[in-house]
C-alpha cells in the first residue's frame, strides 16, 4: 500500500514521533505542503492519501485511480468532497476527539483574558500607563469575574462538554444552542434556539462543525442578540461566525469583545475584517488551538489505528459510508 502525505507540516512534525504513521503504509511520499495544482500529480500512483487542510475535489477522486482511503488528519472534514469519494469507491476517515483537551484549555484561556480585559492591561503596561499612574492598580476598563454569569456553548460535543465543565468550575451557569427547531428546556444543560439563547449569554463559546447549518449562523442580526459586554468565542471553524459582521459589531460596540482562532481563509493572505479590527478587547490566534504537543501526538498515533483498522477489513471512523 503506497501512501502519499499533502501536507505534513500543517502537524509541525519535528517535535512529535510520526513514524509510526509513516510505517503503516509499505512505501510513502512525503511533501510538507501541496499546492492545489500539484495534487492530482501527486496522488496518482497513492493507495493512501493523508491530508489535513489539503482539498481533494470530484476532479481528484476521478482521476487516482487506485486511491482506496483517505485518512483526514484532522476531525472536520470540509475539505473533501465526500459525495464524490464515495462514489469512485474511496473510503473517508477523520480522526476524533484527539485535541478536545487543547481546545478546551485555549476558549478557557481565551474566556479568562477577555472576561479580564488582559489584552487592555498588557498594552497600558506596555505603554507605561501602569509606570505614571497616580494609584497603585489600574481598574479601567472594568474587569469581570465568570461566577454568576451565563455561559452559552453551541455546539455540544467532546470539546463543548468540556468548556461546560470548565465554567461550571467557575460558577457559571450553562445554557447550550438547540440545532433543531424548537426548545429543549429540559435536558442538562437546557438546549434553546439561537434567538432565545443569545440575549441570555454573557459568554458564547462555538464548537460546531462548519456546514450549511452553521455558515454564517452568527452573523449581524444575531449579534444585535447579544448583551453588550456579552463575549464572544470561536474555536471552531471559520465561516460560522461572519467576520465582517463581527468586526462591525465590535467597532460599534454592540458586544464586548471577541477571542477567534479560526478564520473563513487560511493563512489570511489576502486580509480579513478581523485583522484590521483594532478593538482593545480582540484576540486572534493564528488556528493553533488544537495544537499542543499531545493533541498532535494522539492525532497520528490515533490516524495508524486508523490505517491498520482499513487494512484488516475494519475501518473505523468513516465519514462518507463508503
Amino acid at each position: 500500500m503506497h501512501g502519499v502525505f499533502l501536507d505534513l507540516d500543517s502537524l509541525a512534525p519535528a517535535d512529535v514521533n510520526w513514524q509510526k504513521l509513516r510505517n503503516a503504509v509499505d512505501s510513502a511520499d512525503v511533501f510538507p505542503h501541496t499546492p492545489a495544482a500539484d495534487i492530482a500529480e501527486r496522488i496518482a500512483g497513492a493507495d493512501v492519501v493523508f491530508s489535513n487542510k489539503v482539498q481533494l475535489k470530484r476532479e481528484h477522486f476521478a482521476s487516482a485511480k487506485q486511491l482506496k482511503l483517505v485518512v483526514v488528519l484532522a476531525t472536520g472534514t470540509n475539505n473533501i468532497d465526500l459525495a464524490a469519494a464515495a462514489e469512485f469507491g474511496v473510503t473517508v476517515c477523520n480522526n476524533v476527539a484527539y485535541s478536545s483537551i487543547a481546545l478546551v484549555e485555549h476558549s478557557a484561556m481565551l474566556i479568562l483574558a477577555l472576561m479580564r480585559q488582559l489584552p487592555s492591561y498588557h498594552a497600558a503596561v506596555q505603554q507605561g500607563q501602569w509606570q505614571t499612574h497616580n494609584q497603585f492598580c489600574l481598574l479601567n476598563p472594568p474587569i469581570r469575574q465568570l461566577s454568576g454569569k451565563t455561559l452559552g456553548i453551541i455546539g455540544y460535543g467532546a470539546s463543548g462538554q468540556g468548556v461546560a465543565d470548565f465554567g461550571r468550575a467557575m460558577g457559571m451557569n450553562i445554557l447550550a444552542w438547540q440545532s433543531r427547531p424548537g426548545t429543549d428546556a429540559e435536558r442538562i444543560p437546557p438546549r434553546l434556539a439561537l434567538d432565545a439563547l443569545l440575549p441570555q449569554c454573557d459568554v458564547l463559546s462555538i464548537h460546531c462543525p462548519l456546514n450549511e447549518q452553521t455558515r454564517d449562523l452568527i452573523n449581524f442580526a444575531a449579534l444585535q442578540k447579544m448583551k453588550p459586554d456579552a463575549i464572544l468565542i470561536n474555536t471552531a471553524r471559520g465561516g460560522i461566525v461572519n467576520e465582517a459582521d463581527l468586526a462591525r459589531a465590535l467597532n460599534e460596540d454592540l458586544i464586548g469583545g471577541a477571542g477567534v482562532d479560526v478564520l473563513t481563509e487560511e493563512p489570511p493572505r489576502n486580509g480579513n475584517p478581523l485583522l484590521s479590527c483594532k478593538h482593545p478587547n480582540l484576540i486572534v490566534t493564528p488556528h493553533n488551538a488544537w495544537g499542543s504537543r499531545e493533541a498532535r501526538q494522539a492525532l497520528i498515533d490515533q490516524s495508524v489505528r486508523v490505517v491498520a483498522a482499513f487494512r484488516r477489513g475494519e475501518a473505523i471512523n468513516i465519514v462518507n459510508g463508503c
